[in-house]
């Protein structure tokens, strides 16, 4: 069978959820035993995420193979339970800088190099690669951005010219647009849809389905205009109302027979959908037995995106241990020691969560201490867990000047030092430490109870580590070092074997947990919070 490509694209504003549709609708055609991946293409001119400040994009999300990529990247893993590569996040950054090359190289033999054909014709082959190298049978590919941003031309065109090389059968788009409601009409609009699909249609590109976003149920004489009016089946107009999970998108969307328009489109032949893991985890998700109160200690905490897949694995852990998990943000610039019983006292565990710069180190160092000596479940991530190195050297060992070279490079302390290979790096996009490494367990540690095994793999994005020379010093202080890699030595996993629950990690396990496979740490927090809460 030919592989089937899906497009989906969003008018009238951002923000609508094109990301959950797509992985919506490939765990529906997954659920059918087909092959499915789903690629974004953003538009804007950085190589990457990896360099932009979460207040501009939120989460960098980091796949096995090292790619920094976009924050849907995460919900297109979590949906499917699949890992995802550098092939399925695409920027404008990185489709000119591989024509510039071709052009520098003389692959265009002098030829004028134009938006139409180069850009748009590497824009079509990137879209295609997947198809054509991973052996799957749907590619859905997320457009990132709204039509009629100038910006996002060239991938609506490319679009329009695979609509017009690919038989019809193998290739479907998926409108994704906003029906608002006005309050003081008391009534839905179709008439942004209306505006934006035109667009869409000026541009050559027509939509074989209309996904409506909206607050309110769409009347059927209202599905029956927009059809009309843009050019489709009455069926091809179905509504995504607003749902109590994302992780309930996917049943909304079956309800609708999304996935059965895009069966009948490309003719494809499978059975009936297997959704009896998700449908188990969205029962214990939606009936918890107890809830806990976690507190999130970190600096980006205005914008919940930064954060998205510690608590996406908050919501797996807590659907896992069949408890309903608060998440309370609390900005780490503004805690301090007057404060920090008000803001965490009452808390049944502290997360620190990662990050990177001077900005709120001390009210991280403040919640960390606070966690060590009143007995509080502890987790530290990256950033979280080389703070909690720090901490104890200073509180515990007694090294008051103990720093990260990242903030005083003059310490006489450097507990936290720029590993040895980023010490020649000038460039900063895309040269950290970054993807899935091994991590040798202790055994009998509280690290070793988790996993259940003595070797892991977990990903990393960092450019700093724990100084090997201070190891042995806090080891011997309690602070002891459970898990290293196996070829460099680095510092991977530190615990405090005196304390019920702490636990810190150089790695992010957030980013392979799953509703499927909740993420064996995110789980033991929270079973150490319902611990705690019951003991308070």
């Amino acid at each position: 069978m030919a592989t089937k490509y899906i497009f989906v694209t969003g008018g009238v504003t951002s923000s609508l959820g094109k990301g959950i549709i797509s992985a919506s609708l490939a765990k529906l055609l997954q659920a059918r035993n087909l092959r499915v991946t789903i690629q974004k293409f953003d538009p804007y001119i950085n190589i990457d995420p990896g360099t932009l400040n979460p207040y501009e994009h939120g989460e960098c999300y980091v796949t096995e193979d090292g790619a920094e990529t976009d924050l849907d990247l995460g919900h297109y893993e979590r949906f499917l339970n699949t890992c995802t590569s550098k092939a399925n996040n695409v920027t404008t950054g990185r489709i000119y800088r591989s024509v510039i090359d071709r052009e520098r190289q003389g692959a265009y033999l002098g030829k004028t190099v134009q938006i139409i054909p180069h850009i748009t014709d590497e824009i079509k082959r990137r879209m295609m690669l997947l198809g054509k190298t991973g052996n799957y049978d749907v590619v859905i590919t997320e457009l990132g951005g709204t039509v009629g941003d100038i910006e996002s031309l060239p991938y609506v065109e490319a679009v329009r010219q695979l609509q017009w090389e690919l038989p019809d059968e193998d290739n479907m788009l998926i409108h994704l647009t906003l029906v608002p409601y006005l309050n003081a009409a008391k009534e839905l609009k179709t008439k942004p849809t209306q505006h934006s699909v035109r667009m869409l249609q000026q541009y050559g590109v027509h939509p074989d389905v209309i996904v409506c976003r909206t607050e309110h149920e769409i009347p059927a004489d209202m599905r029956r205009k927009m059809a009309l009016f843009c050019n489709v089946k009455p069926n091809a107009v179905i509504q995504s109302i607003d749902a109590r999970s994302i992780y309930e998108v996917p049943l909304n969307m079956a309800k609708e027979k999304l996935d059965e328009l895009a069966i009948e489109h490309l003719k494809l032949d499978v059975g009936e959908p297997d959704l009896t893991r998700w449908n188990a985890f969205l029962d214990r998700l939606f009936h918890p037995q107890t809830e806990v109160n976690i507190a999130l200690v970190g600096k980006y905490v205005e914008l919940q995106d930064a954060y998205k897949s510690i608590l996406e694995a908050f919501i797996h852990a807590g659907a896992a241990n069949q408890c309903k998990v608060r998440v309370t943000c609390i900005h780490s610039e503004f805690l301090n020691e007057e404060n920090v019983e008000d803001q965490l006292g009452n808390r049944d565990a502290i997360l620190v969560a990662p990050g990177f710069g001077e900005r709120g180190l001390e009210g991280k160092l403040v919640a960390i201490r606070y966690a060590r000596e009143n007995k509080i479940p502890f987790f530290g991530i990256c950033l979280g867990m080389q703070m909690a190195v720090l901490e104890y050297a200073r509180n515990v060992i007694g090294l008051a000047e103990a720093a990260s070279t990242e903030v005083r490079p003059n310490t006489p302390h450097p507990v936290i030092n720029l590993m040895e290979d980023q010490k020649t790096t000038t460039i900063k996009g895309g040269t950290m430490r970054l993807g899935a490494y091994d991590c040798q367990i202790q055994e009998g540690s509280l690290a070793y109870r988790i996993y259940g095994k003595t070797l892991i793999s977990e990903r990393h994005r960092h450019r700093y580590e724990v100084n090997s020379e201070y190891r042995d010093q806090l080891n011997a202080a309690g602070l002891i070092t459970s898990g290293k890699n196996p070829d460099t030595g680095l510092v991977e996993i530190v615990e405090i074997p005196e304390h019920p629950f702490y636990i810190a990690v150089q790695f992010h396990p957030e980013l392979k947990s799953t509703p499927e496979n909740p993420q064996p740490i995110f789980v033991a927090f929270v079973k150490a919070a319902m611990d705690y809460k019951a003991r308070r």
